[in-house]
């Protein structure tokens, strides 16, 4: 875990935080912690993100829970992954939640359809899930040529991008803007950005956008086997859809979302006011939701105990 990231963090989180490691067999796992508390809330970014994305909603959810937050293999302070694959993403995972505890996972995008195939294959570490805007396997095979080879193109120009300094000017775009909706004080948002900066420096950093995305374009038929022969767990389980998005997009996400927390009996939140990115736009609502799994995982784990 870059110095960097761990610093940051700390700027903006009461108590602080700490980064850890994880031996994956010759290559190492980082995350970081913040907050207490017996049931954790593990935080599961999207494609080609870092845990700094979590980053404006870290110090609000860390005063109620103890919160956990990890780099992808490949991504920021996380060693790479050879070669990359579903199987190894969600054994990751689960290796994080087997040290940690049974936690809440909340996923974003990418990260909200790990945090399903997660759950289906070790519900005994899952004690509830909310799903931000999650990927689905259907909303990829649906999505039409001329978007999939224009995503394709863009992907494949990010090293190109990066060898003439292209892509490092987008990221510190993308890094103001996260810094800004963060915090107030200056000295901390040059912080974040520097440290968002060192998570995309090194050329295997910026590959894993592309490769992430790949991923999920041919995994389409693994993951609707997986889904079809699996159920969530009997956890709370909440799904938040964006709404500002093409029609057709939204359409199809409101529906398999739907169809989700349908089959868990759980809740389904139409987010009116937010993109993709609803942490980003909402993350207001997003600690709210967090906030109601876990207590509603502490009474349903008290239930059972008794």
């Amino acid at each position: 875990m870059s110095e960097l990231v761990v610093e940051a963090l700390s700027r903006l989180v009461p108590g602080g935080v700490t980064g850890h490691e994880l031996d994956r067999g010759g290559r190492v796992l980082r995350w970081v912690r913040a907050g207490s508390g017996d049931l954790p809330a593990v935080l599961v970014a999207g494609a080609g993100e870092t845990l700094l994305d979590w980053a404006n909603i870290l110090p609000e959810l860390a005063r109620h829970a103890g919160v956990i937050a990890y780099d992808r293999a490949g991504l920021g302070g996380s060693d790479p992954m050879r070669p990359l694959s579903v199987a190894g993403e969600v054994g990751d995972l689960a290796a994080l939640l087997a040290q940690t505890g049974p936690a809440i996972v909340v996923g974003h995008s990418w990260g909200g359809l790990l945090a399903q195939l997660v759950a289906f294959d070790h519900p005994h570490l899952v004690a509830g899930l909310v799903l931000v805007d999650p990927a689905h396997e259907e909303i990829v095979a649906a999505q039409p040529w001329r978007p999939r080879i224009k995503a394709a193109l863009t992907h494949r120009a990010l090293l190109p991008m990066r060898a003439v300094g292209l892509f490092t000017r987008i990221a510190r775009g993308t890094a103001t803007a996260l810094a800004a909706r963060t915090t107030d004080v200056e000295q901390v948002r040059q912080l974040l950005i520097e440290a968002y900066l060192s998570n995309y420096a090194a050329r295997t950093q910026v590959a894993m956008i592309g490769a992430e995305n790949r991923l999920a374009d041919r995994s389409v038929q693994s993951i609707r086997s997986k889904r079809a022969s699996s159920s969530l767990p009997a956890v709370p389980v909440v799904a938040l859809t964006a709404t500002r998005k093409p029609a057709d997009l939204h359409d199809r996400s409101v529906a398999l979302n739907g169809a989700v927390v349908a089959a868990a009996a759980g809740r389904h939140v139409i987010v009116d006011d937010a993109g993709h990115y609803i942490q980003h736009d909402r993350p207001d609502l997003v600690i709210a939701e967090i906030r109601s799994v876990l207590d509603a995982a502490a009474d349903h784990r008290g239930r059972a105990r008794g």
